[in-house]
């Protein structure tokens, strides 16, 4: 059992998402990068399924109240057993009465803490993932505990090769979407050549960009949308939709974020840059 000594800013117990209820309206949800959360998993031997804690710019602390090994990976937020720095993408046994600690954000913006076995946490609609209106909790508070699942021994894992989590890198790979060639030869330039910033409305729903392309007068039936998917308002604003964002949408869908881009996408800062790589289908 974990217990929540202090929260941090937004932390939040994910897995990798509800996907079979979208067309009931529920929200994908699920971890924001995927691919930390996977390796996190990973380095535990972990199902690839498990869930983690994904935990957003400011760290919670936590007190283990039982034995467990711990991986941090993602976002580099100087973590620490009993004040005693650990380092990311690493293995660590905890024990009774340790405490971990978070400290100054130095790149990326949202990690993920694994336990072995997974958090134990609440199984609704087929998913442990925390979303508000669907699970009971939304984020962590202060007292809260949390469960460990039943794992049997384990051993860590020797020359594991280490991840690369290149969060500077700008590109997002991106497939045309289904309104794509709605676009003028200005508006394609636009969206292909330029380069955005992140703007301050970005959240687990969406990441709104600063920068606008030409407006436009379409106007389409309300269609499905996924997590990665670029609207395009009719004022030019682009939208690129995350991991709790709607099920449906009536703005021209232009692009869709690959999932690696969308995990990329997930640890940008507010006015970061971004620019958008056609990948051919």
């Amino acid at each position: 059992m974990i217990q929540v000594n202090k929260p941090g800013f937004y932390s939040t117990i994910q897995d990798m998402g509800r996907f079979q209820y979208r067309d009931k309206g529920v929200p994908v949800s699920g971890v924001m990068d995927a691919i930390s959360a996977g390796f996190a998993n990973k380095l535990l031997n972990n199902d690839p399924t498990a869930a983690v804690m994904e935990i957003t710019m400011t760290g919670p602390e936590l007190l283990f109240e039982e034995e467990s090994y711990i991986a941090v990976c993602g976002a580099i937020m100087s973590p620490s057993i009993n004040n005693n720095e650990i380092y990311n993408d690493e293995v660590y046994k905890v024990v009774p009465g340790d405490v971990l600690r978070f400290g100054k954000l130095k790149s990326g913006i949202r990690c993920y803490l694994a336990v072995k076995g997974g958090f134990d946490t609440e199984v609704v609609l087929e998913s442990r993932s925390w979303y508000v209106s669907i699970t009971e909790k939304f984020h962590l508070t202060i007292g809260l505990t949390l469960n460990i699942a039943k794992h049997k021994a384990f051993s860590p894992p020797e020359n594991l090769p280490g991840m690369d989590h290149n969060f500077k890198e700008k590109e997002l790979e991106v497939y045309k979407g289904p309104e794509f060639n709605l676009l003028t030869e200005e508006q394609e330039y636009q969206v292909l050549n330029g380069i955005f910033n992140i703007a301050k409305e970005n959240s687990r729903m969406a990441c709104q960009l600063k920068q606008q392309l030409y407006p436009h007068k379409y106007s389409i039936l309300t269609s499905s949308t996924l997590p990665g998917t670029v609207q395009f308002t009719p004022s030019g604003k682009l939208i690129i939709l995350m991991k709790d964002a709607q099920t449906t949408g009536g703005y021209p869908r232009i692009l869709q974020l690959t999932a690696k881009a969308i995990a990329l996408l997930a640890q940008k800062k507010t006015h970061e840059e971004i620019l958008f790589s056609l990948v051919e289908q």
